[in-house]
């Protein structure tokens, strides 16, 4: 039974692979539909939801002169080969004109569109896996296909990289480590939130004296991986809280605590030895801010160029109210070579944050998460960020629409969905943020969302077309 349930997966997977190399036929110039869509409210894990609405939808079909800008060729990892900047060997980014690029080992300019969380690892999916994969190695063959075959060119985080850097396919994959989580774990405090740690008042324990050394500790892992070529890069952790009031956070912990001093030691430096906590100004806010950030992100970048100078260090993925804080992208400038963001609760990227963002930084921007759920899943939903749709097809079209944002913004250089599978609701391990919804390209039984798929293939597989089509544009 086993062997046959492989061989209807083989069978299945040739005929999805058809579908997405044989599925164009677009008509250019179309105006701009609008699609129905619901919310997921914000903070909410009981499944509340808001009302129905329509949003204007920017389909690659609504590119009126497209046809006119062919795709260029691209190589095995999906760069484009028709333009050329210093080949170093490994990636870097490098601003091209007036675009931000990715610029791969040979010199060829890239766009990276990846799929997070690319693993078979859950141990609760196992007797599903069982049932239609003899091994890892037969699911991971199948799963590389479908991947490059709905035009995406790599993995996001907590993929299985191990595996990815032994794959014939050439999938872009990155790595991640969890620096401040893991201390965190060590020294005790942290606790689960939805979608990340969460840290007693919202304060990383960034001027622990031994959080530098466990840093050096964990990033000696890096090393064995410093001579691969398809590897991205480096994320140190995921969603890190930088509030705009820590220094005054800092200043309400425990008189021996290591953040309180070092608070109290800025305050003395910076305000000529005055540390009386009632002058404190929005301008001391900000100043600290950038203070403390900067002390996490020399630490961590460090830490890994040290047993690593090769591939490039991704930043911490900014999430919720992080985007809004000047200094901490200021700081993160000095460090990183892109700023990864977690981008929910927007239909469509708006362009002026996200050149805000890169302006902030020094930096081109990499959205490391996104996602829209579909209300013909028979899922509840009940869980995670973002919208609702109501068909896999929609689910596609959203994807069109957002990704089209970002290519147009010039800031863009690439992004990464939320995520391979969707949620197992059976899952008692995983965070509240992902019970029991729909964000995945496979369900639970690892069986493709080819509605969806689709269009999320004709939008990867115009990626370059659609980029000169903006740069053309006046």
């Amino acid at each position: 039974m086993q062997t046959s349930n492989r061989i209807i997966v083989r069978l299945v997977m040739i005929f999805v692979t058809a579908l997405l190399l044989f599925s164009s036929g677009e008509i250019y110039g179309q105006a701009l539909i609008k699609i129905k869509a619901r919310k997921s409210l914000k903070n909410s894990q009981s499944g509340e939801k808001s009302d129905w609405q329509e949003y204007d939808t920017r389909l690659v079909s609504s590119l009126p002169g497209l046809e006119n800008y062919p795709e260029p060729q691209h190589n095995a990892a999906g760069a484009r080969v028709d333009k050329k900047e210093t080949a170093t060997g490994f990636f870097y980014t490098k601003k091209v004109n007036d675009r931000w690029w990715i610029v791969d080992p040979a010199g060829n300019l890239f766009i990276n569109s990846g799929v997070v969380s690319v693993t078979s690892k859950s141990v609760l999916k196992n007797a599903e896996f069982i049932k239609k994969f003899k091994t890892r190695r037969d699911w991971f063959a199948e799963t590389t296909k479908l991947i490059k075959n709905s035009g995406f060119n790599g993995t996001g985080n907590w993929s299985d990289a191990d595996l990815l850097k032994t794959s014939a396919d050439s999938l872009v994959y990155t790595r991640g480590f969890n620096f401040m989580a893991g201390y965190g774990k060590v020294r005790g405090g942290t606790f689960q939130q939805p979608g990340h740690l969460g840290y007693p008042s919202d304060l990383i324990f960034v001027f622990d004296p031994d959080f530098e050394k466990f840093c050096d500790s964990e990033a000696k892992k890096a090393a064995q991986y410093k001579d691969e070529k398809l590897l991205l890069g480096y994320f140190s952790d995921n969603e890190l809280p930088f509030p705009e009031d820590a220094l005054d956070r800092y200043l309400s912990l425990s008189g021996t605590d290591a953040g309180y001093l070092t608070a109290i030691d800025w305050l003395k430096r910076t305000k000529n030895g005055d540390s009386l906590k009632q002058n404190i100004t929005d301008v001391d806010r900000q100043g600290f801010l950038g203070y403390m950030s900067a002390r996490y992100f020399a630490i961590v970048s460090a830490a890994i160029k040290k047993y690593d100078p090769n591939h490039m260090y991704l930043g911490c993925r900014f999430h919720g109210k992080t985007l809004k804080q000047k200094p901490v992208f200021e700081s993160l400038g000095r460090y990183a070579a892109v700023v990864s963001i977690n981008y929910y609760d927007v239909w469509t990227p708006k362009i002026e944050n996200l050149h805000k963002w890169s302006d902030w930084s020094g930096l081109p921007i990499l959205i490391t998460e996104f996602y829209v759920k579909g209300d013909d899943s028979g899922m509840k939903n009940s869980s995670g960020a973002g919208w609702i749709v109501p068909t896999q097809k929609e689910r596609g079209y959203f994807y069109q629409n957002f990704t089209i944002a970002l290519l147009e913004s010039k800031v863009c250089v690439g992004w990464h969905w939320f995520k391979y599978q969707d949620n197992d609701p059976d899952d008692a391990k995983s965070d509240p943020s992902n019970k029991d919804s729909n964000k995945g390209i496979v369900n639970k039984f690892y069986e493709p969302y080819m509605d969806m798929l689709i269009p999320m293939a004709e939008l990867n597989k115009h990626l370059y077309s659609i980029v000169n089509y903006f740069d053309n544009q006046k």
